[in-house]
């Protein structure tokens, strides 16, 4: 197997009998769909994507839809997908795309990668995908896919071996059929050349892949050392009328679940009990302790106790306070609510 032609012929061959030919954003294949699926993907599994690609499209069928929603409709339509920022950079993206292009999504490679949230890879996936350019695609799945092929030592994320990465990525592209070898790519990455268990007794480049032939396939690609995740404790307030509405805040729009709205936070047990008696009436007896929960983000862990007052009345005090809202059960589901803030809240006693 040569390096270029045999390399992505084999792979086209394998995508077109095993490969997803019925993913949601390629009927049709638009530039706005794969786009949004790009963004969606990152970091994402496809199978966790799906379902919320297909409501975002109800919502926000056009670019020109996303761009003139409200940032509050797009992040409730985001929520529980993670990586909040991902949807804020959409949504300026898509804003920037109705201001300087037309409304559209632009096809100069330089032009999509100055908008926000679109990196190299997505900038290829895009424009591979939608219009059949010949860019390189190099997620996490091709880095895998490459480094075990060529048995590619080093960090993937360091500069010379991603530069690396990037030249021998260049170098198998096909003379056409482009939209089908960057999904093929990614297709054999996630299902066939997976970090754990790879099929390699089923993998069309099993023949000719070196980390395959050396026996090393678990040693490819190189894996960073990891810092410890810290932990973080906090106590969240459940403040909870007779007809139970609950007291939500809306978070700022950057940090973690950036835009949703949340349950007001203290640091501790003694600055909840303040901080509740400022929030609403009626807090002056022990509130019930929540069964805590932790959740995990990419750099840390969130510890939550949750403390619930029942029977609370509205303090006037707080009638400016834009970000603080009274919502009733029925409400909850049209607003943005991070997924383990959603899941205490329907568990509610």
């Amino acid at each position: 197997m040569s390096r270029t032609a045999d390399f992505a012929d084999t792979l086209l061959g394998w995508h077109a009998r095993h490969g997803r030919h019925d993913l949601p954003w390629q009927h049709p294949r638009t530039p706005y769909r794969v786009w949004v699926s790009e963004i969606m993907l990152q970091q994402t599994q496809v199978k966790t994507v799906i379902p919320y690609f297909n409501v975002f499209m109800q919502r926000f069928p056009t670019l020109t839809a996303l761009a003139e929603a409200p940032e509050a409709a797009v992040m409730q339509h985001w929520a529980g997908l993670g990586y909040y920022a991902r949807a804020r950079n959409l949504h300026r993206a898509a804003q920037q795309c109705l201001a300087s292009h037309g409304g559209e999504l632009p096809e100069d490679f330089d032009a999509l990668l100055a908008l926000p949230g679109i990196g190299r890879s997505t900038a290829g996936a895009i424009l591979s995908q939608a219009h059949g350019r010949r860019h390189a695609i190099l997620d996490g799945n091709v880095k895998r896919v490459l480094t075990r092929f060529f048995a590619i030592d080093g960090d993937p994320s360091s500069a010379a071996v991603s530069a690396r990465l990037w030249r021998t990525a260049e170098s198998l592209l096909p003379a056409t059929r482009m939209a089908d070898y960057t999904q093929a790519l990614m297709d054999l990455g996630a299902t066939l050349c997976t970090r754990a268990k790879p099929g390699c007794g089923v993998c069309p480049l099993a023949p000719q892949c070196q980390a395959q032939r050396s026996g090393t396939v678990a040693q490819y690609p190189e894996r960073k050392t990891r810092k410890p995740v810290p932990d973080r404790d906090i106590h969240m307030l459940v403040l909870q009328r007779k007809d139970g509405a609950v007291l939500l805040e809306r978070r700022p729009g950057s940090g973690i679940w950036g835009g949703l709205h949340s349950l007001p936070e203290a640091a501790d047990e003694t600055a909840a009990r303040r901080l509740a008696k400022r929030l609403a009436r009626g807090v002056g007896g022990d509130p019930d302790c929540l069964p805590p929960f932790t959740h995990v983000f990419s750099h840390f862990r969130l510890n939550v106790r949750a403390l619930h007052w029942r029977g609370c009345t509205p303090n006037a005090a707080i009638a400016d306070n834009d970000a603080l809202s009274w919502l009733a059960p029925h409400e909850w589901p049209r607003i943005g609510l991070p997924a383990p803030i959603k899941t205490l809240l329907q568990d509610l006693p």
